[in-house]
């Protein structure tokens, strides 16, 4: 038994010496950014993992940029990193991708999502199919021909009951929200109901895992998350199969369209809708319900953009023949302040403060050679915050959006993405949040009780929720 031990330690030892050479030999001809990589394996990957009660840029990159410069060489997650704050170096990044870098994640994201998969990593004909199938669902043609109704409905259901709760938490009670709605056209009203109990605690879980090392050993965290993630994706099994066997196919929900299309895309498998299914539904329930959280957060502390809110909304309301008729498109486009309030939460509270890239063929820029097969992080919230081009930055101020023109706002705000991916879920986030906020100014009071202290990490939350007391007005 010994010399097994024995054996095996000196395996590890063994292989932990080679790492570590491999680590300080990077055998390529170039220039890194400057920076350290911390410990072999872990890297800096727990300085960056410490919760910050701040919005602002997290302190870990604060500090390298100060010590360092705006484009600097670290180690997360066990991955070499090039994370910039550089505006230029950012955009020329994402002109890049198709043909210097693609999209990617860190190897724990990538085996959360099968985003180690080649189908989502591809920048041709998949990926296009992918983006082609979430705008005929969630893009502004479906939203304005099919789904508003349903996503005013959700609003008006969700808020006459949390109208009988003496509190609501926000954060969690708007995931199961945004979570049931996204989930009626993912997968069809009758299926949605399956996927409830729970389902929504599980998938904001494995945000926590997001940033370790993706090491699947029973009590850590990756374990946890994977166990999740796999209870997930049996339900989705099970409502495929269900679909598979009643042999209904049809463009009235993603998953019909799915199956349709299976027949003439030879890419298309069971597990590749699964997956599919997996994180466009991850993905359109905790943007929104962070976002929405954060808004009040905000205009708890803001009773004169409350003011204006009120007004736009109450507006819009009494021109209709019929003020309590059903919100229309033309309605949704016209309100332009409650749009300046949700650019503005995200300006300062980006729900997702950096992009990732990964080079495909080595890279020189400004200077620097950033190998073939290095990550690349964009910080597109330090930009969010530039005071050459955001007058008091840190200030929550709406109003300034009317004196911002589309060029400035098209290069210094990337809340939704940039480059060839931009987000096709934008127009969703945008047309549910405002309809939740018209139902709420037109037929509630409400009040922030506690709460709404923000912890950043690699991900935001709330370390005490939001905690608030919606009452019916008159």
């Amino acid at each position: 038994m010994w010399a097994i031990v024995v054996g095996l330690a000196t395996l590890a030892v063994a292989y932990y010496i080679h790492w570590i050479n491999k680590w300080k030999d990077s055998k390529f001809n170039g220039v890194l950014p400057p920076g350290t990589m911390g410990l072999p394996l872990v890297g800096e990957t727990l300085q960056l993992a410490r919760p910050s009660d701040s919005l602002d840029v997290h302190p870990f990159i604060k500090k390298k940029v100060k010590r360092y410069g705006s484009i600097f060489k670290t180690c997360l997650a066990g991955r070499p990193v090039v994370v910039s704050t550089d505006a230029e170096f950012n955009n020329y990044i994402m002109l890049q991708e198709g043909r210097a870098v693609e999209m990617w994640y860190l190897d724990t994201l990538s085996k959360f999502f099968g985003l180690d998969t080649e189908w989502l990593k591809a920048l041709g004909f998949i990926h296009k199919y992918i983006r082609s199938i979430t705008l005929n669902h969630f893009g502004a043609e479906s939203l304005r021909e099919r789904f508003l109704p349903r996503i005013e409905e959700s609003a008006k259901e969700t808020l006459r009951y949390w109208a009988t709760q003496p509190s609501v938490e926000v954060k969690d009670s708007a995931a199961v929200m945004v979570f049931r709605t996204s989930m009626v056209k993912m997968v069809s009203e009758d299926s949605s109901k399956l996927l409830t109990g729970g389902l929504t605690k599980k998938f904001t879980g494995l945000l926590g895992g997001f940033l370790t090392l993706p090491i699947n050993v029973p009590g850590t965290t990756y374990n946890k998350c994977m166990k999740d993630m796999k209870e997930i994706q049996k339900k989705l099994r099970e409502i495929l199969e269900g679909r598979l066997a009643s042999g209904a196919g049809s463009d009235e929900d993603f998953l019909g369209q799915a199956i349709k299309d299976k027949g003439s895309q030879q890419f298309i498998s069971d597990d590749f809708i699964i997956q599919l299914l997996f994180s466009i539904s991850f993905a359109s329930f905790e943007s929104i319900s962070t976002t929405l959280t954060l808004v009040l957060n905000y205009l708890a502390d803001h009773p004169d953009v409350v003011k204006e809110l009120e007004a736009e909304h109450e507006a819009i309301r009494n021109a209709r023949a019929d003020p309590d008729g059903p919100i229309t498109w033309e309605e949704y486009k016209s309100m332009t302040f409650t749009l300046h309030v949700i650019f503005e939460t995200l300006r300062l509270g980006s729900v997702t403060p950096a992009l990732l890239r990964k080079t495909t063929k080595e890279l020189q820029i400004n200077g620097y050679t950033i190998p073939e097969g290095w990550t690349v992080m964009l910080v597109t919230a330090s930009r969010h915050r530039d005071p050459a081009v955001y007058k008091d930055p840190h200030t929550f101020n709406p109003w300034r959006w009317k004196e911002l023109d589309s060029i400035t706002i098209q290069k210094n705000f990337m809340p939704f993405g940039g480059g060839l991916r931009h987000c096709a879920g934008a127009e969703y986030s945008k047309v549910y949040l405002c309809t939740f906020l018209h139902i709420l100014f037109t037929k509630y009071r409400w009040t922030k009780l506690k709460g709404g202290k923000v912890a950043r990490a690699h991900i935001l939350s709330f370390e005490d929720g939001l905690h608030v007391k919606f009452t019916p007005k008159e």
